[in-house]
């Protein structure tokens, strides 16, 4: 059994580095936003909830932009699935990676489901694969704010991301949930 490992808020965050659909490489170290990385990962083709929620980030892209975020989306999809899944979910904004291992998943402390089959959508699941999580980092490469979930349903609305982060930026808020030992305090 490999361990999940929880990402710890104001500590650096694991290294990053996928394939883009489209060509080219994404890694985590050469961002240099303003204020945050957004990093999304996604189950995959087969989850119809993700394609809903991508397209809604896709629309608000420029919104994150606009607050100095950068964005990534991923997951453990192959190539063909994830060129499939941006035609398929007409994302035509976001930087979309592929291939996320699952040692680099449980890294970030995601959850790894095996398949149920074919979905809803008519898919396959594939054997294994990653569940959401959402990442903001900050510049310097440590952890701001993080979400995991085990099920696809009831992400974090961008929307009130996009809220949020208007209040962090302009008051400065630190990150929370930062004590790593509540023993020695």
């Amino acid at each position: 059994m490999s361990a999940i490992t929880p990402l710890m808020p104001r500590q650096k965050v694991p290294a990053l580095s996928v394939p883009l659909v489209g060509g080219g490489t994404w890694s985590l170290a050469d961002q240099a936003p303003e204020n945050f990385t957004m990093v999304v990962f996604y189950r995959g083709l087969h989850c119809p909830i993700c394609g809903k929620y991508l397209k809604d980030l896709d629309d608000k892209l420029a919104d994150f932009a606009k607050r100095g975020v950068n964005v990534i989306v991923l997951s453990s999809d192959t190539q063909d699935r994830a060129e499939t899944a941006r035609e398929k979910w007409a994302l035509e904004n976001l930087d979309l990676g592929y291939g996320l291992s699952l040692e680099q998943a449980r890294e970030w402390g995601l959850y790894i489901s095996s398949s149920n089959g074919v979905t809803s959508s008519g898919l396959e699941e594939p054997a294994l694969f990653s569940e959401p999580g959402l990442f903001l980092v900050r510049p310097d490469g440590t952890l701001y704010f993080g979400t995991v979930q085990t099920m696809p349903f009831a992400r974090p609305a961008f929307a009130e991301i996009l809220g949020a982060l208007d209040f962090v930026i302009a008051k400065n808020y630190p990150a929370r949930g930062e004590v790593i030992d509540h023993t020695n305090i």
